[in-house]
């Protein structure tokens, strides 16, 4: 089911000839194919015609030819332009850098450059830990990126990654005050991926990998891990597992269930799957069930299994079930899926434990939709937008980051991203809690700096820190 949104946007730029009724003539029009007008602008007016711009939320591309083709027909009325906004916000890219002092005078520039700067070259030589004090270090991010797993969209590569990439580092800013770059690299070989990373790390206090499929992100991580001494996080799969957890401490608020009495289900074991049963197992889960295409996972499985899913079913299922994701499902309290659209059917769910929770991750189709949802579960959350209860990453990693670059920490254990699971939850005050609000909004400036906080102290508590 399509929604519409503004990441399709469009404005078209009409002449229309000046007389009564056309502009009820166009919106009629519009209405009718039921598009989403959002603005309409007096462009200029000349005897006879005037010109307008009329702003409209579709729902895809197709949608649009639709309503252009619509005005098309309508007397008296031409088509000018029609411009995508979305394209005209990605013109010449999101981001920029910029400097924090002017360069305006001869001393100025002997202080930033030439000859002043080769002092501070000489005291960071002398003591190398000063270039955390004396440079961008320690406010800086690596956003890194092959392109072989970006959302939604799979393995483009990492040109058509970057525009992805882009926004990830207008986030960083935006909610944690981290100049992050992007860094699309041009292989998707494990070793060469690993040995750029470790050379280029220098400059930046953090390494943030993004959209590198599984399994090679699991060993790319591990070994950055122990071979730098900045931290080094996979987005796609703590910050969404933290970002979960959080939600579900929440909903079991409202069900009233303990967390080590649940049932969960999982689709999807990938680089997410994987991470949210690893952090709901510390969290104090006894129960998960994964299912990948083949179905549940068991000890001793052999089709399709790999190392990872080999360490997801020698800890989880402990009943050893077999079967598809349909015989999971019954008497789960929780469904979580991370693997693609409509791979479950609504009616499934009336299978499920009363007060039903549901987690339907997959973007920008989710599992199963909301409305078919309804019926059988309490609790629906999704990773879109236009819907509520939105499990969105930018609620985790600005404020991871912001707190482990604060403390100089070694690496992201898992104390930080417990940590950071619960400030987010607590930011939902138990009197606010509902079934449609279980997550706070990624517009709540208090959530980064909240998760900055409780990711600091767990930080210097677990001895990752290493400032004094």
């Amino acid at each position: 089911m399509n929604q519409l949104s503004p990441s399709f946007s469009l404005t078209f730029r009409l002449q229309i000839h000046n007389k009564p009724g056309m502009l009820g003539k166009i919106t009629s029009a519009i209405g009718e194919l039921k598009g989403d007008i959002g603005a309409i602008d007096l462009v200029s007016a000349h005897p006879g015609h005037l010109i307008r711009d009329i702003t409209v939320n579709v729902q895809n591309s197709e949608h649009g030819d639709q309503i252009i083709a619509q005005l098309k027909t309508i007397e008296g009325v031409t088509v000018l332009n029609v411009s995508d906004q979305t394209f005209l916000l990605h013109l010449g890219g999101k981001i920029e850098v910029v400097c924090k002092s002017p360069l305006k005078t001869r001393d100025d520039l002997s202080r930033a450059y030439t000859p002043g700067v080769g002092r501070i070259c000489e005291a960071i030589a002398r003591n190398p830990d000063d270039v955390y004090r004396l440079t961008m270090k320690k406010n800086s991010v690596a956003i890194v990126t092959d392109g072989s797993a970006v959302l939604g969209l799979g393995n483009i590569g990492p040109r058509a990654a970057l525009p992805v990439m882009e926004g990830k580092a207008m986030l960083f800013k935006e909610f944690g005050a981290i100049n992050a770059f992007p860094i699309c690299l041009e292989s998707q070989d494990t070793e060469e991926i690993i040995r750029t990373i470790q050379l280029i790390s220098t400059p930046f206090g953090g390494i943030n990998l993004e959209d590198i499929s599984a399994p090679r992100c699991f060993e790319i991580e591990e070994r950055l891990r122990d071979l730098l001494d900045i931290p080094v996080f996979h987005d796609d799969q703590h910050g969404t597992a933290v970002v979960v957890l959080a939600a579900l401490i929440n909903d079991l608020k409202i069900v009233q269930k303990p967390l080590h009495e649940i049932k969960v289900v999982v689709s999807g074991i990938g680089a997410a799957g994987t991470a949210c049963i690893k952090m709901m197992l510390s969290s104090g889960v006894k129960k998960i069930i994964a299912c990948d295409r083949e179905g549940m996972l068991y000890t001793g499985r052999k089709k399709n299994m790999d190392r990872q899913k080999v360490w997801v079913a020698e800890h989880s299922n402990p009943e050893r079930e077999a079967g598809d994701l349909s015989k999971a499902l019954k008497g789960a309290d929780v469904f979580l899926g991370l693997s693609g659209p409509d791979v479950m059917r609504a009616e499934w769910l009336k299978t499920m434990a009363s007060d039903a929770i549901v987690f339907a991750l997959a973007n920008p189709v989710p599992e199963v939709m909301p409305e078919e949802a309804a019926p059988y579960v309490r609790i629906m959350a999704t990773g879109r937008s236009d819907y509520s209860n939105q499990i969105n990453n930018v609620l985790c990693f600005p404020g991871i980051f912001r707190g482990a670059l604060d403390c100089r920490a070694k690496r992201i254990n898992e104390e930080m991203k417990l940590a950071a699971a619960r400030a987010i939850a607590s930011l939902v005050l138990e009197d606010q809690l509902t079934e449609d609000y279980i997550i706070p909004s990624i517009f709540n400036r208090s959530v980064g700096e909240t998760v900055a906080r409780e990711v600091l102290k767990a930080a210097v508590a677990s001895e990752v820190s290493q400032r004094k």
